[in-house]
């Protein structure tokens, strides 16, 4: 808005055309313009394909893509796996498919959450794609870990009292910035 403003009197608007035909192709041109780059280097060290599934706002399950490699990590696409039963094999198929994407030679290994499918998936991977190695998220098993450790009665009591101590500062921290801001 600033630019805006400081453009002055007489700035041509982008027409409706333009803001979705011209403007959007070449943003898109960009886009792949630098993934080339990233691709280029996942041909000459290898990369590692990670998946991070989700739920938006309108209960979707939704699962991200990202290449990670030395250049850096790269999100690569994002799939609505509402309709897909999630098991090992159509797991496996998507999965599969993004590599075939990205090259399976160019694939060093596949990162995903520890579920049962996704271990049965990453069976199927290393069983067809013998030059890359399926491995669960680390994050993801240490999550698991931490939810299974805050079930046992001792520490399960220790964090409902901690939970209720931040609650009640946040509150309090709330009601102060409110009362400040007036």
């Amino acid at each position: 808005m600033k630019s805006v403003g400081d453009y002055g009197k007489g700035l041509k608007l982008p027409s409706y055309h333009e803001a979705r035909v011209t403007f959007l192709k070449n943003e898109v041109e960009n886009v792949n313009k630098n993934l080339e780059m990233y691709r280029n280097e996942w041909k000459r060290t290898g990369c590692t394909l990670m998946s991070d599934g989700w739920t938006d706002g309108k209960s979707r399950s939704l699962i991200n893509f990202l290449v990670n490699s030395p250049c850096g990590t790269v999100f690569l696409k994002s799939i609505d796996t509402s309709g897909i039963i999630k098991d090992g094999k159509g797991l496996f198929e998507m999965i599969d498919s993004i590599v075939e994407e990205i090259g399976e030679e160019n694939v060093v290994q596949v990162v995903t959450n520890s579920a049962a499918a996704y271990v049965s998936m990453g069976r199927h991977l290393e069983e067809k794609r013998k030059g890359l190695f399926w491995s669960p998220c680390a994050a993801h098993c240490i999550d698991l870990i931490l939810e299974d450790i805050g079930q046992i009665a001792a520490f399960w009591n220790t964090l409902t009292k901690a939970q209720k101590i931040t609650i009640f500062i946040n509150r309090q921290l709330g009601v102060k910035l409110i009362s400040k801001n007036f």
